[in-house]
């Protein structure tokens, strides 16, 4: 099962050691995101993070583990003793079933 796993702490290198890291990467500074949305059809631009500084992921790894309980595990290996979080999201197919 491949999950993605959004980080709220620093990007470390402890998911590599599980042998599970299928890629990861670290994300540009907040200040020059952009969110496009839709309202009534009409797309529009809006300039700078869409949440609050603390809030703001700072990278993303993806994974590929034999379950959630184990993606899971390594969530919980990347931020041994730090302070932070980390959102484990399963990926989904095209068919729509989890990978």
């Amino acid at each position: 099962m491949k999950f993605l796993l959004n980080l709220y702490v620093e990007p470390t290198e402890e998911a590599a050691l599980a042998g599970e890291l299928l890629c990861g990467q670290v994300f540009a500074d907040p200040s020059i995101t952009a969110a496009v949305r839709s309202h009534d059809g009409v797309a529009a631009v809006t300039e700078g993070p869409y949440t609050p500084g603390s809030d703001q992921p700072t990278g993303c790894y993806l994974i590929d583990c034999d379950s959630r309980e184990r993606a899971l595990e390594v969530a919980a290996l990347i931020l041994a003793g730090r302070d932070g979080g980390v959102e484990v999201r399963p990926l989904m197919d095209s068919a729509g079933m989890e990978m």
